[in-house]
């Protein structure tokens, strides 16, 4: 290929490609414009809402929400192929890593919780609380669901 053409192909793939970023806008999502949805049984124990859902648009992989719990809520054991950040917002609530001590958590807490690492959190036995949640999804899949937090566990 000629210099020439090789520099008029060039500077059209540069031109499409900046024409396909500009067509990106942002997007603002406002409270209460998506219905609230239930955390499932399967998954949680006791009353939890989920709010606010988000997933990133390809090749961006971090998705999350808000999640309320009501008092003693709570979710199951489970973990994140890339980890999880939460952070609270509201309320008093618990953390716990397998075989780990159960942690107060509350407003202003920012928790990381390592790639792999089994653990379950929720609201403590006399507050709810809420946090906003954020993961990356590998594989398309950024949870693995396990067993429930029992009652002696979560009471520890």
């Amino acid at each position: 290929m000629k210099p020439r053409v090789t520099a008029i192909l060039t500077i059209v793939l540069c031109a499409s490609a900046a024409s396909d970023q500009s067509n990106q806008m942002i997007t603002v999502t406002r409270p209460g414009s998506q219905p609230s949805s239930v955390g499932s049984a399967e998954n949680f124990t006791g009353s939890v809402r989920v709010d606010s859902r988000f997933q990133g648009s390809a090749p961006a992989q971090i998705g999350g929400g808000i999640v309320t719990f009501e008092p003693a809520a709570r979710t199951a054991w489970h973990t994140h192929p890339l980890g999880q950040t939460l952070i609270i917002t509201v309320g008093v609530g618990l953390v716990q890593e397998w075989d780990g001590p159960v942690q107060e958590i509350r407003p202003g807490d920012i928790v990381w919780i390592p790639p792999g690492v089994k653990h379950w959190h929720g609201a403590s036995a006399e507050n709810g609380m809420s946090h906003i949640a954020f993961s990356e999804a590998l594989g398309g899949k950024s949870v693995e669901w396990m067993e429930q937090v029992s009652d002696e566990q979560y009471q520890r």
